[in-house]
Protein backbone atom coordinates (compact mmCIF):
# COMPACT_ATOMS: atom_id res chain seq x y z
CA UNK A 1 0.00 0.00 0.00
CA UNK A 2 1.31 3.43 -0.98
CA UNK A 3 0.00 6.36 1.07
CA UNK A 4 0.45 10.11 0.64
CA UNK A 5 1.20 12.05 3.83
CA UNK A 6 -1.52 14.51 2.78
CA UNK A 7 -4.27 11.90 3.09
CA UNK A 8 -6.59 11.93 6.11
CA UNK A 9 -8.94 8.99 5.69
CA UNK A 10 -10.63 9.59 9.01
CA UNK A 11 -11.96 12.98 7.85
CA UNK A 12 -13.63 11.62 4.72
CA UNK A 13 -17.43 11.39 4.78
CA UNK A 14 -18.13 9.83 1.40
CA UNK A 15 -16.50 7.59 -1.20
CA UNK A 16 -17.11 7.38 -4.95
CA UNK A 17 -16.33 4.08 -6.65
CA UNK A 18 -15.77 3.38 -10.30
CA UNK A 19 -17.42 0.05 -11.20
CA UNK A 20 -15.70 -1.72 -14.11
CA UNK A 21 -12.29 -2.77 -12.83
CA UNK A 22 -13.02 -1.73 -9.22
CA UNK A 23 -16.26 -3.48 -8.22
CA UNK A 24 -16.25 -6.17 -10.89
CA UNK A 25 -14.77 -7.25 -14.21
CA UNK A 26 -17.50 -8.48 -16.54
CA UNK A 27 -19.62 -10.76 -14.36
CA UNK A 28 -16.81 -11.50 -11.88
CA UNK A 29 -17.03 -9.72 -8.53
CA UNK A 30 -13.73 -8.36 -7.23
CA UNK A 31 -12.62 -8.94 -3.61
CA UNK A 32 -13.99 -7.05 -0.62
CA UNK A 33 -16.84 -5.08 -2.21
CA UNK A 34 -19.74 -5.73 0.17
CA UNK A 35 -17.45 -5.52 3.20
CA UNK A 36 -16.21 -2.12 1.99
CA UNK A 37 -19.75 -0.79 1.59
CA UNK A 38 -20.78 -2.23 4.96
CA UNK A 39 -17.85 -0.57 6.71
CA UNK A 40 -18.60 2.83 5.19
CA UNK A 41 -22.24 2.61 6.26
CA UNK A 42 -21.31 1.41 9.76
CA UNK A 43 -19.11 4.51 10.22
CA UNK A 44 -21.75 6.94 8.95
CA UNK A 45 -20.13 7.51 5.57
CA UNK A 46 -21.90 7.69 2.22
CA UNK A 47 -20.95 5.79 -0.92
CA UNK A 48 -21.86 6.09 -4.57
CA UNK A 49 -20.88 4.05 -7.63
CA UNK A 50 -19.91 6.46 -10.41
CA UNK A 51 -19.44 4.64 -13.69
CA UNK A 52 -18.70 5.78 -17.21
CA UNK A 53 -20.59 2.73 -18.48
CA UNK A 54 -23.73 4.15 -20.11
CA UNK A 55 -25.23 0.85 -21.26
CA UNK A 56 -27.43 0.14 -18.21
CA UNK A 57 -30.00 1.95 -16.11
CA UNK A 58 -29.34 2.36 -12.35
CA UNK A 59 -31.90 -0.39 -11.70
CA UNK A 60 -30.08 -2.72 -14.10
CA UNK A 61 -26.77 -2.02 -12.36
CA UNK A 62 -28.44 -2.81 -9.01
CA UNK A 63 -29.69 -6.11 -10.43
CA UNK A 64 -26.22 -6.98 -11.71
CA UNK A 65 -24.75 -6.27 -8.28
CA UNK A 66 -27.51 -8.32 -6.62
CA UNK A 67 -26.64 -11.31 -8.82
CA UNK A 68 -23.08 -11.01 -7.47
CA UNK A 69 -24.28 -10.82 -3.87
CA UNK A 70 -23.84 -7.06 -3.43
CA UNK A 71 -26.61 -4.91 -1.91
CA UNK A 72 -27.34 -1.51 -3.48
CA UNK A 73 -30.23 0.74 -4.49
CA UNK A 74 -30.60 2.87 -7.65
CA UNK A 75 -29.67 5.89 -5.51
CA UNK A 76 -26.23 4.31 -5.09
CA UNK A 77 -25.58 4.40 -8.86
CA UNK A 78 -24.68 7.34 -11.11
CA UNK A 79 -23.90 6.27 -14.66
CA UNK A 80 -22.58 8.52 -17.38
CA UNK A 81 -25.86 8.17 -19.29
CA UNK A 82 -27.84 9.64 -16.40
CA UNK A 83 -25.14 12.26 -15.79
CA UNK A 84 -25.04 13.31 -19.45
CA UNK A 85 -28.78 13.72 -19.89
CA UNK A 86 -29.08 15.41 -16.48
CA UNK A 87 -26.34 17.84 -17.54
CA UNK A 88 -28.11 18.52 -20.85
CA UNK A 89 -31.37 19.19 -19.03
CA UNK A 90 -29.53 21.71 -16.82
CA UNK A 91 -28.17 23.54 -19.88
CA UNK A 92 -31.68 23.84 -21.29
CA UNK A 93 -33.23 24.89 -17.98
CA UNK A 94 -30.52 27.23 -16.70
CA UNK A 95 -28.47 28.37 -19.70
CA UNK A 96 -30.91 28.91 -22.54
CA UNK A 97 -30.08 25.93 -24.72
CA UNK A 98 -33.01 25.06 -27.03
CA UNK A 99 -35.34 22.18 -26.27
CA UNK A 100 -35.28 19.70 -29.13
CA UNK A 101 -35.24 16.11 -30.29
CA UNK A 102 -32.31 13.79 -29.64
CA UNK A 103 -30.73 11.23 -31.94
CA UNK A 104 -28.58 8.71 -30.13
CA UNK A 105 -26.09 5.90 -30.29
CA UNK A 106 -26.65 4.06 -27.06
CA UNK A 107 -28.47 1.44 -25.04
CA UNK A 108 -30.94 1.20 -22.15
CA UNK A 109 -29.06 3.64 -19.92
CA UNK A 110 -29.33 6.53 -22.37
CA UNK A 111 -32.86 5.66 -23.45
CA UNK A 112 -34.12 5.58 -19.85
CA UNK A 113 -32.35 8.83 -18.94
CA UNK A 114 -33.83 10.61 -21.97
CA UNK A 115 -37.31 9.37 -21.04
CA UNK A 116 -36.85 10.38 -17.40
CA UNK A 117 -36.02 13.96 -18.40
CA UNK A 118 -38.81 14.20 -20.97
CA UNK A 119 -36.73 14.26 -24.16
CA UNK A 120 -38.17 13.14 -27.47
CA UNK A 121 -35.93 10.95 -29.61
CA UNK A 122 -35.78 10.74 -33.37
CA UNK A 123 -34.13 8.60 -36.01
CA UNK A 124 -34.32 11.37 -38.60
CA UNK A 125 -30.98 13.26 -38.78
CA UNK A 126 -32.61 16.49 -40.01
CA UNK A 127 -34.94 16.59 -36.96
CA UNK A 128 -32.25 16.30 -34.28
CA UNK A 129 -31.17 19.24 -32.13
CA UNK A 130 -28.78 17.01 -30.15
CA UNK A 131 -26.75 13.92 -31.02
CA UNK A 132 -25.78 11.89 -27.95
CA UNK A 133 -23.43 8.92 -28.15
CA UNK A 134 -22.29 6.36 -25.61
CA UNK A 135 -21.39 2.70 -25.50
CA UNK A 136 -23.52 0.36 -27.59
CA UNK A 137 -22.44 -3.26 -27.66
CA UNK A 138 -24.74 -3.92 -30.63
CA UNK A 139 -24.10 -0.77 -32.64
CA UNK A 140 -24.85 -0.88 -36.36
CA UNK A 141 -23.41 1.06 -39.24
CA UNK A 142 -26.83 2.63 -39.87
CA UNK A 143 -26.99 4.05 -36.32
CA UNK A 144 -23.54 5.57 -36.76
CA UNK A 145 -24.52 6.93 -40.18
CA UNK A 146 -27.67 8.64 -38.85
CA UNK A 147 -25.76 10.19 -35.96
CA UNK A 148 -23.05 11.38 -38.35
CA UNK A 149 -25.60 13.03 -40.62
CA UNK A 150 -27.30 14.72 -37.66
CA UNK A 151 -24.02 16.21 -36.45
CA UNK A 152 -23.18 17.37 -39.96
CA UNK A 153 -26.64 18.98 -40.09
CA UNK A 154 -25.83 21.01 -36.98
CA UNK A 155 -26.99 18.83 -34.06
CA UNK A 156 -24.95 19.54 -30.92
CA UNK A 157 -22.69 16.51 -30.29
CA UNK A 158 -22.55 15.13 -26.73
CA UNK A 159 -20.67 12.08 -25.50
CA UNK A 160 -21.25 10.12 -22.31
CA UNK A 161 -17.55 9.38 -21.80
CA UNK A 162 -14.29 9.09 -23.69
CA UNK A 163 -12.93 5.78 -22.32
CA UNK A 164 -11.20 4.22 -25.35
CA UNK A 165 -11.52 0.69 -23.98
CA UNK A 166 -13.89 -1.38 -21.86
CA UNK A 167 -12.62 -4.10 -19.47
CA UNK A 168 -14.27 -7.49 -19.87
CA UNK A 169 -13.57 -11.10 -19.02
CA UNK A 170 -12.42 -11.48 -22.64
CA UNK A 171 -9.94 -8.62 -22.30
CA UNK A 172 -10.05 -4.94 -23.25
CA UNK A 173 -12.81 -4.20 -25.76
CA UNK A 174 -13.65 -0.97 -27.66
CA UNK A 175 -15.23 1.58 -25.31
CA UNK A 176 -17.48 4.59 -25.77
CA UNK A 177 -14.44 6.74 -26.59
CA UNK A 178 -13.82 4.59 -29.64
CA UNK A 179 -17.35 5.27 -30.86
CA UNK A 180 -16.91 9.01 -30.21
CA UNK A 181 -13.61 8.95 -32.11
CA UNK A 182 -15.31 7.36 -35.11
CA UNK A 183 -18.07 10.00 -35.12
CA UNK A 184 -15.57 12.82 -34.62
CA UNK A 185 -13.50 11.53 -37.53
CA UNK A 186 -16.58 11.24 -39.75
CA UNK A 187 -17.87 14.74 -38.92
CA UNK A 188 -14.83 16.83 -38.01
CA UNK A 189 -16.67 17.79 -34.78
CA UNK A 190 -15.41 16.96 -31.30
CA UNK A 191 -18.07 16.09 -28.70
CA UNK A 192 -18.80 17.74 -25.38
CA UNK A 193 -18.07 14.88 -22.98
CA UNK A 194 -19.74 14.73 -19.55
CA UNK A 195 -18.40 11.54 -17.96
CA UNK A 196 -15.16 11.19 -16.03
CA UNK A 197 -12.67 12.88 -16.04
CA UNK A 198 -14.86 15.88 -16.88
CA UNK A 199 -16.31 17.99 -14.05
CA UNK A 200 -19.96 17.56 -15.07
CA UNK A 201 -20.17 14.05 -13.66
CA UNK A 202 -18.21 14.81 -10.49
CA UNK A 203 -20.40 17.86 -9.80
CA UNK A 204 -23.53 15.72 -9.92
CA UNK A 205 -21.98 12.96 -7.80
CA UNK A 206 -20.85 15.34 -5.06
CA UNK A 207 -24.24 17.09 -5.02
CA UNK A 208 -26.03 13.76 -4.73
CA UNK A 209 -24.00 12.87 -1.63
CA UNK A 210 -24.46 16.35 -0.17
CA UNK A 211 -20.73 16.80 0.44
CA UNK A 212 -17.97 19.26 -0.35
CA UNK A 213 -15.22 17.86 -2.61
CA UNK A 214 -12.65 17.85 0.19
CA UNK A 215 -14.84 15.46 2.22
CA UNK A 216 -14.97 12.82 -0.52
CA UNK A 217 -12.66 10.28 -2.14
CA UNK A 218 -12.69 8.77 -5.63
CA UNK A 219 -11.61 5.13 -6.02
CA UNK A 220 -10.68 4.06 -9.53
CA UNK A 221 -8.52 1.83 -11.71
CA UNK A 222 -7.80 4.34 -14.49
CA UNK A 223 -5.55 7.31 -13.86
CA UNK A 224 -6.62 9.37 -16.87
CA UNK A 225 -10.32 9.26 -16.00
CA UNK A 226 -11.01 8.34 -12.37
CA UNK A 227 -7.95 9.84 -10.70
CA UNK A 228 -7.06 12.84 -12.87
CA UNK A 229 -10.63 14.12 -12.92
CA UNK A 230 -11.05 13.74 -9.16
CA UNK A 231 -7.75 15.46 -8.40
CA UNK A 232 -8.80 18.41 -10.56
CA UNK A 233 -12.00 18.69 -8.49
CA UNK A 234 -10.16 18.60 -5.16
CA UNK A 235 -11.14 15.08 -4.08
CA UNK A 236 -8.91 12.60 -2.31
CA UNK A 237 -8.05 9.68 -4.61
CA UNK A 238 -7.28 5.97 -4.42
CA UNK A 239 -5.89 3.92 -7.28
CA UNK A 240 -6.72 0.20 -7.17
CA UNK A 241 -4.74 -2.44 -9.04
CA UNK A 242 -7.67 -4.66 -10.05
CA UNK A 243 -8.30 -3.02 -13.42
CA UNK A 244 -6.43 -1.06 -16.08
CA UNK A 245 -3.50 0.72 -14.38
CA UNK A 246 -0.51 -0.88 -12.67
CA UNK A 247 1.25 0.44 -9.59
CA UNK A 248 3.98 1.80 -11.87
CA UNK A 249 1.36 3.62 -13.95
CA UNK A 250 -0.07 5.32 -10.87
CA UNK A 251 3.30 6.12 -9.28
CA UNK A 252 4.72 7.64 -12.48
CA UNK A 253 1.76 9.98 -13.02
CA UNK A 254 2.40 13.75 -12.72
CA UNK A 255 0.29 13.80 -9.53
CA UNK A 256 -0.08 10.25 -8.19
CA UNK A 257 -3.19 9.14 -6.27
CA UNK A 258 -3.15 9.81 -2.54
CA UNK A 259 -3.41 6.08 -1.91
CA UNK A 260 -2.57 3.00 -4.01
CA UNK A 261 -4.02 -0.36 -2.91
CA UNK A 262 -4.22 -3.85 -4.34
CA UNK A 263 -8.01 -4.07 -3.91
CA UNK A 264 -10.96 -2.96 -1.79
CA UNK A 265 -9.96 -5.37 0.99
CA UNK A 266 -6.81 -3.34 1.49
CA UNK A 267 -8.71 -0.05 1.25
CA UNK A 268 -11.15 -1.12 3.98
CA UNK A 269 -8.24 -2.06 6.24
CA UNK A 270 -6.70 1.36 5.64
CA UNK A 271 -9.95 3.02 6.76
CA UNK A 272 -10.14 0.74 9.81
CA UNK A 273 -6.60 1.68 10.82
CA UNK A 274 -7.29 5.38 10.34
CA UNK A 275 -10.47 5.19 12.41
CA UNK A 276 -8.95 3.15 15.25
Amino acid sequence: MTVSPDLNLRSLRGVLFDMDGVIYIGSRLLPGVQQMFDYLESTGRKWLCVTNNASRTPAQFVEKLKEMGVRATPEHILGSAEATIGWLAEQIRDHGWPRGKVILVGQDGLKAALKQHGFETTQEPNEATYAVAGINFEVTYEELARCTLAIRNGARFLGTNSDPSYPSERGMLPGAGSILALLATATGVNPIVIGKPNPGMYDQAIRRMGLLPEAAMMVGDRYDTDIAGALAMGLATTGVLTGVCSRADFESAPTPPHLIVNDLVELRRAFEQADA
